[in-house]
């Protein structure tokens, strides 16, 4: 019988959300002013960096809500017989770790992301400088661009766009550094776009500024993957330790017991 009744009332919320009784959508619109109030900061922000302007972030911040509310309504029919404090709060968590689950999701892929760019950047950028050194930049960038990391490639399209478009101001080389905000980004864009205006006869000085400033990220870099495969292999020795020394404690336990037995 039970079974029955939380099946019996899915299916009517089903039914009255379909037939236009009740509307999740339509209550979600009206409310959106309040709604969006729980969105976080980053949210927008998150959104944009991952998908661009493909999305709407309000829009996508309305869904998580809605699949909250579902969760929510569907674990209460779970406990319908037998309603309490402990499972009434039991449920708002787990609507709240629903909601969160996408926000941490994303906010993740993000951190993975600038991660791959703050590794990657150094190394495009030495491959930046050699061409710099027979063509101007702007010619430069364009033809760096095919073999330039994927990560890049939009962010470069974007950006020699504006510059063959006749944007002559350093606007398209911070866009690009906003697009990618990693470590030094902003100084790199700010020396490649003095490199563009230097004169004929001051662009070796400038560029051997600038093939020093990169041999300097590449040195972190360096250091980053050392110390990241260093705590690598630290993680699995410990891994290796804990799982040998369980595994010796449940021989003892086990030896031990044998011997009471006998």
């Amino acid at each position: 019988m039970y079974i029955e009744i939380i099946i019996l009332g899915i299916l009517i919320v089903f039914i009255m959300n379909y037939s236009g009784r009740i509307s999740t959508n339509r209550f979600l619109d009206d409310n959106s002013d309040y709604i969006l109030k729980l969105k976080e900061d980053d949210w927008d922000f998150l959104i944009y960096a991952k998908y661009g302007n493909n999305y709407n972030p309000n829009a996508l911040f309305l869904k998580r809500i809605k699949l909250a509310l579902i969760v929510i309504l569907l674990m209460l029919f779970v406990f319908l017989n037998d309603l309490n404090y402990v499972k009434l709060i039991l449920t708002l968590l787990i609507g709240i770790v629903v909601f969160k689950m996408d926000y941490f999701k994303i906010k993740g892929y993000y951190k993975t992301r600038l991660h791959d760019i703050d590794l990657m950047l150094p190394y495009y950028l030495k491959n930046l400088e050699i061409l710099i050194q027979h063509y101007t930049v702007p010619v430069a960038i364009g033809k760096s661009i095919n073999t330039a990391p994927a990560i890049f490639q939009e962010g470069l399209k974007i950006m020699i766009d504006k510059i063959n478009a006749g944007d002559q101001t350093i606007e398209p080389y911070m866009a690009f550094a906003r697009d990618y905000p990693v470590r030094d980004s902003m100084r790199m864009m700010r020396l490649l776009y003095r490199l563009s205006l230097g004169r004929q006869e001051r662009k070796q000085e400038q560029l051997l500024a600038f093939s020093r400033t990169i041999s300097n990220l590449q040195q972190k870099s360096r250091e980053t993957k050392y110390k990241e495969r260093l705590e690598k292999m630290e993680k699995k020795t410990m891994s290796m330790l804990i799982c040998t020394g369980v595994g010796v404690m449940i021989l003892l336990v086990l030896a031990l017991l044998m011997m009471f037995s006998i």
